[in-house]
């Protein structure tokens, strides 16, 4: 922490040099319930492994995380599944957009790894195994509950409805890697289950509050519930790290140096082991899906607080 700086004074800075960014960015119009969102919000929470939580801008603010809810669905996926899971899904960097279809054609149905589309799609019909969507939807929310601590966390209806209408790329993946023999389930049932995982809503708090458990070996410092094993969150940073923004996730660890998975709804999840669990949101997007200001104001904290592993 730069000298003399609480936690407090530090996402105070970060809220107010990222004031004339606020605006910058395209929304996800590609998904029609989320181009009506006003890209002039941001927010941030710093949840801290002893228990602080310290909250700036429009913290309270609910928005879709859409790709972030890869990490949770990940990580609940290898606890049903182990190791096998990667006999699925790679680890390695794609260097791709987050929904080509190029990389399966050339690698037969084998995501590169977990939290690009392809990827996710196939931890999601892991999870389904042939059985019933709505359960595996409701047992999504409560587990997102449990590591949110509030019971008020839900799915956004019109999100998931509206990413069903229109989500016609994530329809073309899951049908070639069902072509491919890597959906084992219906593609209908699978899309079903990722929509809506997609379209959770939290707040930067409940987010924050949610990814404590990689911060702290996979086990919840507040309540002291064990999600994971110590080396499967390590794991998951990992992949946070490499493979967390997509075909920037080098740029990311770069500047700013923290794991950390982005969602197009404009928030980003980063993990600072052994410190903290830090959630940003705002909707404007870059060029590459990833929240404009939310990179910067993470980029700005990590040089506040030393908090990069590097």
């Amino acid at each position: 922490m730069e000298q003399g700086k609480s936690l407090t004074e530090v996402l105070g800075i970060v809220a107010s040099e990222m004031q004339a960014h606020l605006g910058h960015g395209r929304v996800a119009d590609y998904i029609p319930a989320l181009a009506k969102i006003d890209p002039r919000q941001f927010g941030i929470v710093a949840a801290s492994c002893d228990g602080q939580v310290v909250a700036a801008g429009d913290a309270d603010m609910a928005f879709s995380v859409q790709s972030i809810s890869k990490v949770f669905m990940l990580t609940m996926a290898l606890e049903k599944l182990g190791g096998a899971l990667w006999r699925r899904v790679g680890k390695e960097p794609s260097g791709s957009p987050f929904n080509s279809i190029v990389q399966l054609e050339n690698e037969r149905g084998i995501p590169r790894n977990p939290l690009i589309n392809a990827g996710a799609l196939v931890v999601t019909d892991a999870l389904l195994a042939r059985g019933d969507p709505a359960a595996l939807i409701d047992g999504f929310v409560e587990f997102m509950r449990d590591r949110a601590n509030d019971e008020s966390v839900s799915i956004d209806s019109e999100v998931a409805r509206s990413e069903g209408e229109t989500g016609f790329r994530n329809a073309s993946l899951a049908n070639f890697l069902k072509a491919f023999g890597n959906i084992h389930s219906d593609v209908n049932d699978v899309l079903r289950v990722y929509f809506h995982q997609c379209a959770l809503r939290l707040n930067c708090r409940q987010l924050a509050r949610a990814g404590l458990y990689l911060a702290h070996c996979g086990v919840d410092p507040v309540s002291h519930a064990k999600v994971t094993t110590a080396q499967r969150a390590r794991r998951i940073n990992a992949l946070m790290m490499t493979c967390g923004h997509y075909d920037a996730s080098g740029d990311f660890a770069f500047r700013v140096g923290l794991p950390g998975k982005s969602g197009v709804g404009g928030g980003i999840l980063a993990i600072a082991p052994g410190r903290a669990s830090i959630a940003v949101w705002s909707p404007g997007l870059n060029e590459w899906g990833n929240s404009h200001v939310g990179v910067l104001a993470l980029e700005r904290l990590a040089s506040l607080t030393g908090w990069s592993v590097f």
